[in-house]
């Protein structure tokens, strides 16, 4: 079986590598640091040096690192993913993609739509159709990750795509949702229910811990009723105790929302939760919280609320 290879090994990265790992697939891996990720090599991953071994070693190489930019960087260049791709290894071996499908780039990291498709329109003209992109963004948090049970949202052809999901499978449900951008569309989507969720959630918090209420008495009661969501279920012992600890960067959501306003007007939609909600994840970013999980939005808003 044909290797899986990941760039991009952080919170997300990492499980989603460990999950294909044990599902069979030969894994490799790259990043800058690499003992962060010596406990997958003594698990039975590879690694290679440069994005361009990478690239010669894998049938498929799944991108997960912030942003797109950081992508562009490991894919294009003298040691990047295409130059790996298009040139014999050390030694004269072919490289990984030379006698079978093309090499198959998959962008699990979020972006917008208009950019990866450019990214993939790129990559297709570099290397003569050799190498091909799909994008596949996931939800579901570094839970969903350690736990195997992302969405995995694909968009590209049909035969790159079944690629992806097969792989990607292992990570969680994995559905193909049309051509390539239209999994950043539906991540789009999903940060946008998301980021009104947490921001419901924050600001009900705030009212009802002021107004002498239990918040964890509170958020398990309306667990149970049509407030109830997947993201109270996750946050609410956060907003209980105030827990605002890294996890998912709050200061993401900034991109995120702008990406979800481009496909707004893009398809000519009005709309009215987004840019309330690009204030709020863009003041509290201003205001030094953006490196906080997304649940800092309640501190933002207390803090808005004492200033008042």
């Amino acid at each position: 079986m044909a290797a899986t290879g990941f760039i991009g090994l952080g919170v997300m990265g990492r499980p989603m590598a460990r999950h294909v790992m044990a599902s069979g697939r030969p894994v490799v891996l790259h990043t800058r640091t690499r003992s962060r990720v010596a406990d997958l090599e003594t698990a039975g991953a590879g690694w290679a040096d440069t994005p361009a071994e990478l690239a010669r070693r894998c049938s498929v190489i799944v991108f997960v690192p912030p942003t797109i930019a950081d992508i562009r960087a490991v894919t294009f260049g003298a040691d990047g993913v295409l130059a790996g791709a298009l040139s014999p290894a050390p030694g004269g071996d072919a490289p990984a993609d030379a006698a079978g499908p093309p090499l198959l780039l998959v962008v699990s990291s979020t972006c917008g739509a208009a950019e990866v498709r450019t990214f993939g329109e790129e990559v297709r003209a570099a290397s003569r159709g050799r190498v091909t992109v799909v994008d596949a963004p996931v939800s579901g948090g570094a839970e969903g990750a350690e736990a195997g049970t992302l969405s995995v949202m694909v968009g590209g052809a049909d035969a790159d795509a079944a690629r992806a999901v097969e792989v990607l499978g292992a990570t969680g449900r994995a559905v193909h949702l049309g051509p390539l951008g239209a999994g950043q569309v539906a991540k789009a989507c999903n940060q946008l229910i998301v980021a009104a969720t947490v921001v419901a959630n924050a600001e009900a918090a705030v009212v009802a811990e002021r107004a002498g209420l239990d918040v964890a008495a509170l958020f398990d009661l309306l667990g149970g009723g049509y407030a109830g969501s997947r993201v109270m279920e996750v946050k609410a012992r956060r907003f209980a105790e105030h827990d605002h600890s890294p996890s998912g960067a709050a200061k993401f959501m900034v991109k995120d929302l702008r990406a979800f306003a481009e496909v707004a007007a893009d398809t000519g939609t009005t709309t009215t939760l987004t840019e309330p909600l690009r204030d709020a994840f863009g003041g509290l970013t201003d205001a030094g919280l953006g490196d906080a999980d997304t649940a800092v939005v309640q501190h933002w808003i207390e803090l808005a609320s004492d200033r008042a």
